[in-house]
């Protein structure tokens, strides 16, 4: 008797799991609608929607409007994706041409949707480009390609005799002396980073400290919500601290989602 009772229990638990598994608006506006102070649509009440902007430039010489006060120039064009800007103690001015990569049904997905057309996702410059404002007008009147072929490159860094850059998947220390238009050398990589198969937040930038001997890292998370397992989070979603060797490795802070962009506030130590 109790096997047929468990028996009947199980059948009718799977029956209501696919009721609800192929009519989950039903099951969830039912729910809702037992509940009087929900004011809320339900979910999947209505269709997700996207939108893409229009990239036009500047064209016929319009600028963006700026506050009174300050002017608006055009310092150097012709980039491939400028992701991030690093300007050294001597005012050279570095940009990292880089982008989110997309093969096969991805990038097929993404031109479907024009989000390659207006934020040029696809393929990646890979790129260290360097300007130069002699007079201090505004306008850059000489540019170098400082460095090539890296993977992804974001943040830069330069401490001591070394130019520092932060692939997606390693920290890798170059050395530097004031005034190169030239990085030389392979580079020796100095911290692995985590960017395996999924590594939606890809961009790493780094910063020092006020006494120049530790490099910050941030290392946004693989996936979005973790749907690919936390063993593809390990050393993500977090801001590493390192010597400037590379050696000494600790999590400084965590549970940051996508911590690129970090900064020191001005004045201070956080």
């Amino acid at each position: 008797m109790k096997k047929k009772l468990s028996l009947s229990f199980i059948i009718l638990t799977i029956m209501a799991a696919l009721i609800a598994f192929r009519n989950p608006d039903k099951v969830i506006n039912s729910i809702s609608s037992n509940n009087p102070f929900d004011t809320l649509p339900a979910p999947y009440e209505t269709k997700s929607v996207k939108n893409f902007s229009k990239v036009i430039g500047w064209k016929d010489g319009k600028t963006p409007v700026a506050p009174p006060g300050f002017t608006v120039t055009k310092f150097a064009e012709n980039l491939q994706h400028p992701r991030w800007i690093y300007v050294g103690d001597n005012g050279d001015i570095f940009i990292a041409e880089s982008n989110t990569i997309l093969k096969g049904i991805l990038k097929f997905g993404a031109k479907i949707s024009r989000k390659i057309k207006t934020q040029h996702i696809g393929e990646s410059a890979n790129r260290i480009t360097m300007f130069r404002d002699v007079n201090k007008d505004g306008i850059a009147e000489q540019r170098f390609i400082f460095a090539e072929n890296f993977n992804q490159p974001l943040g830069m860094l330069i401490l001591r005799n070394h130019f520092y850059v932060a692939n997606t998947d390693a920290l890798i220390k170059f050395d530097y002396k004031t005034g190169d238009t030239l990085l030389r050398g392979k580079g020796i990589p100095i911290v692995a980073l985590p960017a395996g198969k999924y590594n939606r937040h890809w961009a790493r930038n780094i910063i020092t400290n006020a006494a120049a001997n530790k490099i910050y890292i941030a290392v946004g998370s693989g996936t979005n919500v973790a749907e690919k397992g936390l063993a593809n989070e390990i050393r993500r979603a977090c801001i590493l601290e390192v010597n400037i060797d590379g050696s000494g490795e600790r999590i400084y802070a965590s549970g940051l989602r996508n911590p690129v962009g970090m900064g020191w506030a001005p004045g201070t130590n956080t």
